[in-house]
């Protein structure tokens, strides 16, 4: 679908509504995620993206 929006095969009909609502998911997703994970386990998260963003 993205790519016939792209080319102009289609047009894109979204309303900002329903950009809304799609990323409302995934900020469920991620506070889902954190209360399923362990103290030990977000810091192992936390460790690896600092690693990583001072990798640079």
């Amino acid at each position: 679908m993205v790519a016939k929006i792209a080319t102009g095969e289609v047009e894109d009909n979204a309303t900002p509504d329903d950009k809304a609502h799609h990323s409302a998911g995934g900020k469920k997703g991620g506070a889902a995620r954190a209360a399923t994970l362990t103290a030990e386990q977000r810091s192992e998260i936390a460790r690896k993206a600092a690693a990583k963003r001072w990798s640079r």
